[in-house]
């Protein structure tokens, strides 16, 4: 046998004697955590954990339990807050379901003396337009007899309203319709010309509404609206509500 040969051999007896001391030592430390009675130097420490566990885990075990504990309250506690407020939008939305619809019907419009024409109006003064035809009401805001709706409840609401109104040859459209808030006008629409036959408008608004706030429509005196009354509509909605 060569130097080589020989000196590798003895390289590797070595060796493994090493790690059969290292193996041996390992188990009698492992022995003597396990029957340790004294204080430890981590006194946080589980004395199997070292042996069995990933390195490191040990010292933080407590810690990482009470973050998990901790985690758990928070995410129940948000849970609950989750479908307390989803019940508490619920009973909102349910609570707060406001809208309405309402055309004027062809009954309206009477015969005008020394004409073929059937309009309603001319008025000798302004006069509050009734929408007796009702499609929708919920909530039971619109009052469909006067033409009027109450707001329920302090919010944002919004209306529409298109007018239409039709002559014959050589007839004159003239009118002006209003959407009034309290006796106030808000926006209007309005035509006056003898070149077109018929006209059609429409006007959207968007506003603050108290409870007991009134809205509705309102032809100026003098004016008139002219065949197809059911062409007239009036809707409103509320947007949302406000809450304390």
């Amino acid at each position: 046998m060569g130097v080589l040969p020989l000196v590798l051999l003895s390289g590797s007896l070595f060796l493994c004697g090493r790690v059969a001391a290292l193996s041996s030592a390992m188990d009698v430390l492992k022995q003597d955590a396990l029957q340790w009675n004294g204080s430890l130097t981590c006194s946080k420490w589980d004395c199997d954990c070292p042996f069995y566990r990933q390195r490191g885990c040990c010292c933080a075990a407590n810690e990482m339990y009470q973050v998990e504990e901790e985690s758990f309250k928070r995410i129940k506690y948000l849970w609950q807050k989750i479908i307390s407020l989803n019940s508490s939008v619920n009973s909102l939305s349910d609570g707060f379901k406001v809208s309405f619809k309402a055309t004027m019907i062809p009954n309206m419009a009477i015969e005008i003396p020394g004409t073929t024409e059937r309009c309603f109006g001319p008025f000798n003064t302004n006069v509050p337009i009734p929408f007796p035809q009702v499609t929708l009401n919920s909530g039971n805001g619109y009052n469909p007899s006067m033409g009027v709706f109450t707001a329920l409840c302090p919010g944002v609401y919004m209306f529409s309203f298109t007018t239409y109104s039709s002559v014959g040859e050589g007839g004159r459209l003239y009118h002006k319709v209003q959407l009034m808030k309290n006796g106030r006008m808000v926006v209007s629409v309005w035509e006056n010309n003898r070149e077109d036959a018929e006209d059609s408008a429409t006007q959207v608004v968007v506003m603050e509404m108290q409870r007991g706030d009134q809205v509705y429509l309102e032809l100026l005196s003098g004016r008139k609206l002219c065949t197809n009354m059911e062409y007239n509509i009036f809707t409103g909605h509320i947007v949302y509500p406000y809450t304390v």
